[in-house]
């Protein structure tokens, strides 16, 4: 996955989610945009600040395992200033 982070003046830590037709087709880019959107709510409320994300999905994420997911949006979120690093754990 890549995340995107924008700060500016109109931000309201909004989400936006892409997955090109590369990934596959409909029903696949449905479920990947649903395992974005389910990993961003989970740690939402251990972001610091406000910014908007944009998450793109990549091929690999609809067969991923859950926890592999969890842990590549926690890093980049950390990465990114989003998440402090004590947030960082495994779940």
């Amino acid at each position: 996955m890549i995340l995107w982070h924008y700060e500016g003046d109109d931000v309201a830590q909004r989400l936006g989610v892409v997955a090109s037709r590369r990934i596959g087709p409909a029903v696949i880019r449905n479920r990947a945009k649903r395992r974005l959107r389910e990993v961003f709510r989970l740690n939402r409320r251990n972001f610091q600040g406000q910014g908007d994300v944009v998450l793109v999905a990549r091929p690999g994420i609809v067969k991923a395992a859950w926890n592999d997911l969890v842990a590549e949006f926690k890093e980049l979120a950390t990465r990114a200033g989003l998440l402090a690093k004590e947030f960082v754990t495994d779940t």
